[in-house]
């Protein structure tokens, strides 16, 4: 594979991007040109609030090709377009050939809910500290066990489990990977209710659950029937609050509603839309999110 690099004003990147898409890039990728200088930028955004600018004063842009022949002519045709004024270009590299599985597989590396519970990838073998543990790999769907509300979605059910609390009935809405679903399974659950809007979602947790053994059902959200003893939604604040009606209706009497995806920040917020329906309370803490339960 052959790299070209560019560097572009923010102004040209989306049609320079686009260019390179229509000339066979295999891929693009844009970072900030002063990345570790003094001219560097940060843009950070946060979930449900836009992006403070909407790019880097200067970026680079890296696209790959499969030949020589395709970087060159991209090269070559892209320097005659009038939106090219301001750009340049930094330089067209041969890529040596690596194991990109593998490189890639070294980013994930097991990681400890609690001492004894954890999330393995399958060409990881489990720490010898595992007493329990979940087999994922990552994949199209949320939920890796590597993000803060999802490590505290899983420590509430272990720590309920510890407690020798084991629900009946359990309703992961907005399931992802599945990963809360197959946790509560691991723990003792039977009756596991699993759904997303998103079919990619349903089959990825199709597919974890029986790569850990476990019974579950997956579907759509109509799937959702009746009420159960845990609600998990590990969403986000601006969906969560908007499905309030919907969560509290399927929360049994003496039941618990977890939520995760909030922001400390967005607390209040949470209380008030679910004021109507249950008492929220902040139940764990980890990296700025917060995990928010209420009984029934």
């Amino acid at each position: 594979m052959y790299e070209l690099s560019l560097l572009s004003p923010e102004e040209r990147v989306e049609d320079l991007s686009d260019a390179l898409e229509a000339l066979d890039a295999l891929s693009v990728s844009v970072e900030d040109a002063d990345a570790q200088t003094d001219a560097e930028q940060a843009l950070f955004g946060e979930p449900g609030m836009p992006p403070p600018k909407g790019g880097w004063n200067r970026s680079r842009l890296v696209a790959l090709f499969q030949t020589r022949e395709q970087a060159e002519d991209a090269q070559r045709l892209l320097q005659v377009q009038e939106f090219f004024e301001g750009c340049s270009i930094v330089a067209l590299t041969e890529v040596q050939d690596q194991d990109w599985v593998r490189i890639t597989q070294s980013q994930f590396a097991p990681v400890d809910i609690t001492d004894d519970f954890w999330i393995v990838p399958s060409w990881h073998e489990p720490p010898a500290a595992a007493r329990n543990c979940i087999r994922l790999d990552p994949g199209l769907a949320f939920g890796t066990g590597t993000h803060p509300t999802t490590r505290m979605c899983l420590r509430w059910i272990a720590r309920q489990a510890a407690q020798g609390v084991v629900p009946a009935r359990v309703l992961d809405y907005g399931c992802g990977s599945g990963i809360l679903a197959i946790g509560a399974a691991k723990f003792g659950a039977r009756d596991i209710v699993a759904v997303d809007i998103d079919q990619a979602a349903v089959d990825s947790t199709v597919a974890n659950a029986a790569a850990n053994q476990v019974q579950l059902h997956a579907g759509l959200p109509d799937q959702a029937v009746g009420t159960y003893d845990v609600v998990l939604a590990n969403i986000l604040a601006t969906p969560l609050k908007m499905l309030a009606p919907l969560l509290c209706s399927h929360v049994a009497e003496g039941g618990s509603l977890v939520m995760a995806g909030i922001l400390e920040r967005q607390e209040d917020e949470l209380k008030a839309a679910y004021a109507p329906f249950v008492a929220l309370e902040v139940s764990d803490r980890e990296d700025g999110w917060i995990l928010m339960t209420a009984k029934r």
